[in-house]
């Protein structure tokens, strides 16, 4: 874009059409948007070269808020620009900004607030000189203020110049708006592009499925490396949600076990009635309507790993059963008389406290130690720190691409996100950003979406910690969750 002053002459137009030249000249800037320096620094040349408008100046508060810089100007040397610091209420251009009141002060030798600080005085003209402030608005609240001495063209009737600078603070305001916008944008770009880099450069547990960097996950992870090559019983504990079964997996892909089969039973799904023929199979005519022969999940398992969720539900008798394979390797079909043998490693899981189970009489103390040969803590979402951020933008890629959407956060979501409780660990979080997909306006995730996801949220959880409806049970699962990644 060119830098260059209009074509006509300020000699050639009156004070209308020099008016209406600079709000013209300003607003093409807005067209072809630049970078603020080249539009606003243009802005402030046609009101110097045009109007006698000169040195302005647009003041913005720094980092702190509390003491203003002038950030852009035409017509000011830099050291000029650095002196131009104010509080807030301080001098003509800090009470501006306080109030979001116009100034003017007709004669900056006979004003006491006027400070000269940026601008000394013996480099302006000698005749009486004027500084009129203006505050630059978003959405009625000052966010800075656009001074300029008047100095040419005294004869231009005063609020018209007034008029003026507050239709140019105005274009002013735009342009700071729309720069903190691409600012936004680019910042959000460049976290999906750093989370994209942490995807790509993640070492075995990311290819597994395991997505995270927090100190204890990389403790789960390294621990189910470390017994996966091995045949011992697993016992992976953890709360619903956690991410139990993609650890069996992992123990299951990075094991001898790796070309057999991998089957997985929930067994707080299943009614009892049925499980144990689920579980062990079953011989034709065992029960009504058992009309042929039947295998059941340990068998099928067979040369691979039988991955048993919520073993803490498993009934008294089936739990016998089921020690009777771990210490033998062979089964009993349900009506069946002959011992099948089987070779199959056993992954448990639960989110419940074994050992006072075991107390209370519910579960077998022998059957306990026999899965309980190495125990693997899977942390909760909480527990994790670093993590949400991570996972939150994985499930936003898988849901974007699931529900056809390019959804983006924006600023201020993943601090959100990770600064909640998650009870319902990585299922929930997955639910909630795949929710924020749906009812994102334009493809912009807000905080105000999340927060309104959250809160709904945790009313659900204060109902079920009250003793409401509970979870929804899970059928049996042989196959793995496509495009999620925990």
């Amino acid at each position: 874009m060119s830098n260059k002053a209009p074509s006509v002459s300020p000699s050639r137009v009156d004070s209308a059409d020099a008016e209406l030249l600079v709000v013209h000249e300003a607003t093409q800037q807005l067209s072809h948007m630049n970078d603020p320096d080249t539009v606003i620094g243009h802005m402030l040349r046609l009101l110097s070269q045009i109007t006698g408008l000169n040195r302005g100046r647009v003041v913005l508060p720094d980092a702190s808020g509390e003491v203003m810089e002038i950030r852009y100007s035409y017509g000011l040397l830099a050291a000029e620009r650095e002196r131009g610091r104010y509080r807030v209420g301080e001098g003509v251009t800090g009470r501006v900004m306080r109030t979001g009141q116009v100034a003017v002060v007709q004669d900056i030798d006979a004003e006491p607030v006027y400070l000269t600080r940026a601008v000394d005085r013996d480099v302006l003209p000698p005749e009486t000189v004027a500084f009129l402030a203006v505050p630059i608005l978003n959405e009625d609240q000052p966010m800075g203020v656009l001074g300029a001495h008047r100095i040419r063209e005294r004869h231009r009737p005063l609020h018209r110049d007034i008029t003026l600078l507050r239709i140019i603070a105005a274009l002013v305001a735009r342009v700071l708006k729309v720069d903190d916008l691409i600012r936004e944008q680019t910042a959000v770009l460049a976290e999906e592009n750093q989370s994209l880099r942490q995807a790509l450069s993640s070492s075995n547990e990311g290819a597994h499925g395991i997505l995270g960097e927090s100190p204890a996950l990389r403790q789960a992870v390294r621990q189910t490396l470390h017994v996966s090559p091995t045949q011992a019983t697993v016992l992976l504990n953890g709360e619903s949600g956690t991410g139990k079964e993609r650890f069996a997996r992992m123990v299951h892909l990075t094991s001898p076990r790796c070309d057999g089969p991998f089957i997985a039973i929930n067994c707080a799904a299943i009614p009892d009635q049925l499980l144990e023929s689920e579980l062990f199979g079953h011989e034709k005519g065992a029960f009504t309507g058992a009309v042929s022969a039947k295998k059941g999940s340990v068998e099928l398992a067979s040369g691979g790993t039988l991955f048993l969720d919520e073993i803490g539900d498993l009934a008294l008798d089936l739990q016998s059963k089921l020690l009777h394979v771990l210490e033998r390797q062979t089964i009993h079909r349900v009506g069946g008389t002959k011992d099948i043998p089987v070779d199959v490693r056993i992954i448990a899981a639960t989110h419940k406290n074994l050992q006072e189970a075991v107390n209370k009489g519910q579960f077998r103390i022998d059957l306990f130690y026999r899965l309980n040969v190495f125990p693997i803590h899977l942390p909760p979402l909480r527990e994790r720190e670093g993590d949400v951020k991570l996972l939150a933008r994985h499930f936003l890629q898988v849901a974007s691409q699931e529900f056809d959407r390019n959804a983006v956060f924006e600023r201020g979501v993943l601090d959100r996100l990770a600064a909640y409780r998650w009870p319902g660990n990585i299922r929930q979080l997955e639910n909630v950003i795949k929710r924020a997909v749906l009812v994102a306006q334009n493809g912009w995730i807000t905080v105000v979406d999340v927060e309104l996801i959250l809160t709904h949220e945790s009313h659900v959880t204060d109902h079920l910690e009250a003793g409401g409806t509970p979870r929804p049970a899970s059928a049996p699962s042989d196959a793995p969750v496509q495009g999620s990644c925990w």
